[in-house]
């Protein structure tokens, strides 16, 4: 890199010094990374890019191509958090730095128009119900043909429109950003398999709980989860319901930020933020429930992204201290009102990102499985490895994001599971891709709807 020219970072919100100050460079982090896991590159590794984060606050380097594609091929996926002994607030840090690749790094003309569609559709479920109307069409022809040659339905929640080629050895460099082609065709692969019924069908905005009211907790019911897994939404009403608390869906609730804010548009992310405060304020809610990984992690962050604004910043800390992951509120909850009926299956519950790193949750959703009788909950290997969704990552980065969901379903597939398990939606589509590479048919649900279907006395 050169050490020449414009500095790399404005003064408007750089990341903090004192922040990068406290890595030593001891490498723990390594081996947890993802991007140094395959490729063995050192300014890939968190300590790599903690290094070019205090180079350019000194003006060493300068914001060019070679500066961003190392944040570029960054996760985010904050294993580096949970592995290293000093505390360092890795989220803060990447976030800042792609702030300000943002506002000052001009990428090429296909990489710009790529990402405008994507941040364009994907937080406005109105233009994303539009958006999925074809594939809601390709599931209705399917259904159909199934139906007249007499074969059920794939129970997959993809639409088989296209995959990607494989890429190997998993060790091979990423030279490069993904192509407009591959970031396409990659699209194509992780596309749902969504009905019209799925699009338009709404939960309702109020329940009642079972019993005795515990307290009013709100639900933030998502973009793509309301619209290709509404079917989490619906069990997350139902089990808080079971268990005696009335839930509110306000109608009015969009996006909430997450995004905008691990892709560095900062700006974006605080006008969600303030819209979905406001939206949950006036719910008058004790709580808010998400079930969402990468959304609970964003707004348990408000109160940073916000710390700058007079007039949001108590009001955005005040509700980040209430945002709760749902499996973890059921285990607040205390003693479980609702009857857990057995389910003899053999489960294997994948941790999402930012709910094991980012928000420190890992036991929760094992508890809430395990309290499920006849649930076998298996152990496999690098359980902690991302497995290449990281919000928008499976489609900008879509190389790397497949050599990692190849990586972690060859891993799990070796515990034979029955069931897998996540709790955030774009590791479900991105583990269903790389499950079908594989060749396996598996059923991936949310530890909620386990815990559902159990209360209900169903099979699954």
């Amino acid at each position: 890199m050169s050490d020449t020219g414009a500095a790399a970072f404005s003064t408007a919100h750089p990341p903090c010094a004192a922040l990068i100050a406290t890595c030593v460079h001891c490498g723990f982090c390594l081996p947890a990374c993802p991007t140094y896991a395959l490729w063995g590159e050192e300014m890939d590794s968190p300590r790599g890019r903690i290094y070019l984060m205090k180079a350019a606050l000194d003006g060493r380097v300068e914001m060019n191509d070679v500066f961003v594609r190392h944040f570029d091929a960054c996760l985010g996926c904050m294993a580096c958090v949970t592995a290293c002994p000093s505390g360092v607030q890795y989220a803060p840090l990447i976030e800042a730095t792609r702030g300000q690749i943002e506002t000052r790094h001009e990428r090429s003309l296909s990489d710009r128009l790529f990402r405008r569609a994507v941040f364009s559709l994907f937080p406005y479920p109105s233009r994303l119900r539009i958006a999925l109307f074809p594939l809601a069409a390709w599931t209705g022809v399917a259904n159909l043909c199934s139906f007249v040659v007499g074969r059920r339905p794939s129970a997959s929640n993809r639409a088989p429109i296209a995959r990607p080629v494989t890429n190997d050895p998993l060790t091979m460099y990423d030279q490069g950003p993904t192509t407009m082609l591959a970031r396409v065709r990659a699209l194509m692969a992780l596309a749902p398999r969504v009905t019209f019924r799925a699009l338009f069908r709404s939960v309702r905005e109020r329940t009642p709980p079972v019993g005795a009211r515990r307290m009013t907790v709100g639900l933030l019911t998502g973009c793509v989860q309301r619209l290709v897994f509404a079917s989490v939404n619906e069990a997350t009403i139902r089990v808080l319901a079971a268990e005696g608390c009335e839930v509110v869906a306000p109608a009015a609730q969009g996006c909430c930020g997450a995004l905008a804010l691990h892709a560095g548009r900062l700006d974006d992310a605080r006008c969600f933020a303030r819209d979905t405060i406001a939206t949950f304020e006036r719910a008058g809610v004790d709580i808010v429930a998400v079930n969402a990984a990468g959304c609970g992690s964003s707004m348990k962050e408000y109160g940073a992204l916000l710390a700058d604004d007079p007039t949001w910043a108590d009001r955005a800390r005040n509700f980040a201290e209430r945002v709760r992951d749902v499996t973890e509120l059921v285990g607040e909850l205390g003693p479980a009102r609702a009857t857990r009926h057995p389910i003899e299956r053999r489960v294997a519950y994948h941790d999402a990102c930012h709910l094991a790193h980012a928000q420190g949750i890992r036991q929760a959703p094992r508890d809430l499985l395990r309290s499920i009788p006849g649930i076998e909950l298996l152990a496999f290997a690098e359980p902690d490895m991302c497995c290449g969704s990281a919000g928008i990552y499976n489609l900008v980065e879509s190389v790397t994001a497949q050599q990692l969901g190849d990586r972690k379903v060859a891993r799990i597939d070796a515990a034979r599971p029955e069931i897998v398990s996540t709790a955030n939606p774009g590791c479900t589509l991105q583990m269903a891709a790389a499950a079908e590479r594989l060749g396996r048919r598996w059923t991936i649900l949310h530890p909620i709807e386990i815990l559902d279907a159990s209360i209900r006395g169903i099979d699954i």
